[in-house]
């Protein structure tokens, strides 16, 4: 499998990553909440877009961007704007959505940028394309919050992922029992012992799924999200009990 180098983050080898989401509604708690979250174990930041008050006005989110990128210094920032339909806090729609995070990737401010894959078409091509061209790498996800995919439906989904020339492929599924979670480690497993060319990020959410949190570097999985104030998704952890069970299987594997 191939890694993906962000800054000085390599992902797609060894213990897995910690990515802690950002959530705050106006400007001065996004920064608030960046500056706290430095101070937790983590490898990379996510700015969630869609909670800013202001995340329909590009001028106000490129200032976000720009203002966090300085605070960050060389921790990677993901730029995220999860919709609605997979879980985000507002609808938006196909063009708005291809503007917004077209005008981010163009202002390079940004290290990572998450394309939700199920979009238009035509809309992931060309994020995909200019954010190659702006050395910004990708993420392409998808997110069930009704429920878990087969196994078979979850790898076909992280091929066709790959297939479009993403960087790092992603799926976030909802369990209604523990069983389902095993469909997903089942999905994990198989990707990582013959599919995956690329890292991939997967994840069962609620309590019921929070051991595919912590088991990413056994089953594949290359990079994991931990709570700081606020949870972006149902079942994250706070960062500092993550970082100490990714540890504990690091060390044992």
């Amino acid at each position: 499998m191939n890694t993906v180098t962000v800054r000085d983050i390599v992902i797609g080898e060894g213990i897995a990553k910690i990515c802690i989401p950002i959530v705050g509604i106006t400007k001065k708690a996004i920064l608030e909440e960046a500056k706290k979250a430095m101070e937790l174990p983590l490898d990379l930041l996510e700015w969630r877009v869609d909670w800013y008050e202001n995340c329909f006005e590009t001028e106000a989110v490129l200032q976000v961007t720009a203002e966090l990128r300085n605070l960050l210094g060389e921790i990677p920032l993901l730029f995220t704007f999860r919709t609605a339909k997979e879980g985000g806090e507002k609808e938006i729609s196909s063009k708005k959505y291809e503007q917004l995070l077209l005008s981010v990737i163009q202002a390079q401010q940004i290290d990572l940028v998450d394309i939700e894959f199920f979009s238009h078409k035509a809309v992931v091509s060309l994020l995909l394309e200019k954010a190659k061209q702006n050395h910004v790498k990708t993420i392409l996800s998808s997110h069930d919050f009704q429920k878990t995919p087969s196994e078979e439906e979850m790898i076909k989904r992280f091929c066709a992922m790959q297939r479009l020339q993403c960087d790092i492929t992603k799926i976030a599924v909802m369990p209604k029992n523990k069983r389902d979670v095993l469909t997903l480690l089942c999905a994990m497993e198989k990707m990582q012992s013959v599919y995956a060319d690329r890292p991939f990020i997967a994840m069962s959410m609620t309590a019921i799924g929070s051991i595919s949190r912590i088991a990413g570097e056994a089953f594949g999985s290359a990079v994991t999200f931990g709570a700081a104030k606020k949870a972006s998704a149902p079942g994250q952890i706070e960062a500092k009990k993550l970082k100490q069970a990714l540890e504990i299987i690091h060390q044992s594997l």
